[in-house]
């Protein structure tokens, strides 16, 4: 038997502040994807703008439905519009910010395992790593270098 340990790193910025011009830029985008995102059964609104390589910055949001399984998260949304319109670019950095009608979200809100999944796919089709920025609605923002620290030991093409 042997015990394997699985470590991830991450960065955190106290605030928006503290964030690199073009990240603060970013995760403005991502803000104002949130403010139209469709949510009325959890009130809960998700924003996702992404920077591809050719420099244009993609954002989607979550789309719910009355049937729940049919709703879409606004990483996949802007994941999925990234790669159907821009298919040849790259995916180098995703912000992600996070905010409910219920209560004040300040603690950072990572993508969903369904999400993970679907970055981890781009990781590999692109085999180039996309920084994740994420966050509440205020507070702190977390940074990863690549979606392997949030999804270790994942699933890929190499498996089929």
């Amino acid at each position: 038997m042997k015990d394997i340990k699985i470590e991830s790193t991450l960065t955190v910025y106290d605030n928006f502040d503290e964030l690199p011009q073009d990240i603060a830029n970013l995760m403005q985008h991502a803000i104002e994807a949130r403010k139209n995102a469709y949510a009325p059964y959890s009130k809960f609104y998700v924003g996702a703008a992404i920077l591809l390589d050719n420099n244009e910055v993609v954002t989607g949001n979550n789309q719910e439905n009355a049937s729940y399984p049919s709703g879409l998260c606004a990483e996949r949304t802007a994941i999925y519009y990234a790669g159907a319109k821009y298919p040849k670019s790259k995916l180098l950095k995703m912000a992600l910010t996070a905010g409910s009608n219920e209560h004040q979200t300040i603690t950072p809100i990572p993508p969903c395992g369904a999400c993970r999944q679907a970055i981890a796919e781009y990781e590999v089709k692109q085999d180039q790593p996309i920084e994740i920025y994420f966050m509440g609605e205020t507070g702190k923002v977390v940074k990863s270098n690549s979606l392997a620290n949030l999804l270790p030991l994942g699933f890929d093409r190499s498996f089929l």
